[in-house]
């Protein structure tokens, strides 16, 4: 018998725009760093921080997958991409979470940007691809 809400999780997402994958990839990919360095820091749960800092690297493996690298902000995107997924290496291999906790706003600041990009129409992205070309 199949799990009701795995069935709704996985119809959500096969619903969801590109653009609404990428902010789900980064809430996720904030959330597993934050178990992470709460394991860390707070319970010493080497497991724990283990296993969150592995999702983290495949959850930014998957951000890396989704570019398209005609589009030009692409290849700085997977530079930070990059950054972060090593960021989450060395933290793993140290258990120590002080560089993880300065990615995480970065994460956040680049969610809240693929947000505010997602409640635009068409012709206001157009606009400010205009401005910014001048």
């Amino acid at each position: 018998m199949s799990n009701p809400y795995s069935a709704y999780k996985k119809q959500s997402v096969t619903t969801m725009t590109p653009v609404e994958v990428v902010i789900k990839l980064y809430s996720e990919t904030e959330r597993q760093l934050a178990i992470a360095v709460n394991a860390i820091e707070d319970t010493k749960d080497v497991k724990k921080a283990h296993n969150s800092l592995i999702k983290a690297q495949e959850l930014l493996g998957a951000l890396r997958g989704a570019l398209d690298m005609n589009i030009p902000v692409s290849s700085n995107l997977d530079q930070l991409y990059d950054f972060f997924q090593r960021t989450a290496e060395q933290a793993n291999l140290h258990k120590d979470a002080t560089e993880v906790k300065k990615i995480i706003p970065m994460i956040a600041e680049l969610r809240d940007a693929f947000t505010q990009i997602s409640q635009m129409t068409k012709e206001e992205i157009e606009a400010q691809e205009k401005r910014h070309k001048k």
